[in-house]
């Protein structure tokens, strides 16, 4: 083997464990939002890939107005693991950004929470995330983890600041 071969053979052992991770959490995430009782995708019956809707199919479809909050924790979580864990594989930093996204989500979509949101706004028939939609909101900061990593500093800050 050559000695290149030899170099690369552990980071890309690395992103290996770092993507089952993330595959392991996503199904996880999905998997603990069916047994809340959230509903699979939009009742509509349709999954669309953006709904700019802030009515019966707020935050039901693959993306919406919130999509981009959540590219935004992406950056976040990776300028976070650049600071506390600079010398952990990339692949693993993401796998816990992935992580924190998704325990965001169980959080934001739990009974108690979508309870608290009804009884203090006029959105008294909100339900929560679909399955897809919460799915999407964690794939959403795993890409902006990846811009991140990816795109100069000055770049992703002039996102974040633009959004």
């Amino acid at each position: 083997m050559s000695s290149l071969a030899q170099a690369s053979k552990p980071s890309a052992q690395r992103w290996g464990l770092g993507a089952l991770i993330v595959l392991a959490i996503l199904a996880v995430q999905a998997f603990w939002l069916h047994l809340d009782g959230r509903i699979a995708m939009c009742e509509c019956g349709t999954i669309k890939l953006w709904s700019g809707s802030l009515m019966s199919e707020n935050s039901q479809h693959i993306s919406d107005w919130y999509t981009l909050s959540h590219i935004i924790h992406g950056f976040l979580f990776y300028w976070l693991f650049t600071i506390i864990a600079p010398k952990a594989p990339l692949g693993l930093r993401l796998a816990a950004a992935v992580g924190i996204e998704a325990l965001w989500e169980l959080v934001e979509n739990s009974s108690f929470i979508i309870e608290r949101y009804r009884a203090n706004t006029s959105s008294v028939d909100y339900f929560g995330d679909s399955i897809v939609n919460s799915v999407s909101d964690t794939v959403a900061a795993l890409i902006g983890f990846l811009l991140a990593a990816r795109l100069p500093t000055k770049i992703t800050v002039a996102i974040a600041l633009f959004f």
